[in-house]
């Protein structure tokens, strides 16, 4: 049995999606790769960009992390890698997206580490604690969905379909 459990209620008050966003669809995609290990001393960088557009066909890979810090540089040390996903509906991942795997959240959209740019970014997400694939119940073609979080302004925010 997955353990998805790493995703919890503090995970999207601590990472405040940016007020210029704006109606988007749901950026979905399918695990080509799983990753199982997990590291403390990884010493990612937080880009500067709280959101990036992903390409149909491009792979990335999905690492998580229990950091909430979201200026520009700031490392990321604790982390535990999901895997790799190839995008298959094109779009715009923001900093607050809720990560959905197989429809069950995991975390919240952190930002992006380039340190592999341009081969692929690092899609770092928010858990409670460093999750890797098998903990998230990743499997090759696992679908896995950035979606954006409720709006308060009475829209659901849930994406178009």
């Amino acid at each position: 049995m997955p353990n998805r459990t790493a995703y919890g209620p503090p995970a999207p008050a601590l990472i405040e999606p940016s007020p210029e966003n704006g109606d988007k669809r749901t950026v979905r995609s399918e695990v080509v790769k799983v990753l199982r290990h997990r590291r403390t001393d990884r010493g990612m960088r937080l880009e500067e960009f709280a959101s990036r557009c992903v390409r149909q066909g491009e792979l990335h890979e999905l690492v998580t992390t229990d950091h909430v810090e979201t200026e520009e540089g700031a490392r990321i040390d604790r982390v535990g890698f999901l895997g790799f996903v190839e995008i298959s509906v094109a779009g715009v991942l923001d900093r607050g997206d809720i990560v959905l795997v197989d429809g069950e959240p995991i975390g919240t959209l952190l930002g992006f580490d380039a340190c592999h740019f341009p081969n692929h970014y690092n899609v770092l997400i928010h858990t409670a604690w460093t999750l890797t694939g098998p903990e998230a119940g990743l499997r090759p073609g696992s679908q896995v969905t950035f979606r954006p979080p409720p709006s308060t302004d009475g829209d659901p925010g849930t994406g178009r379909p």
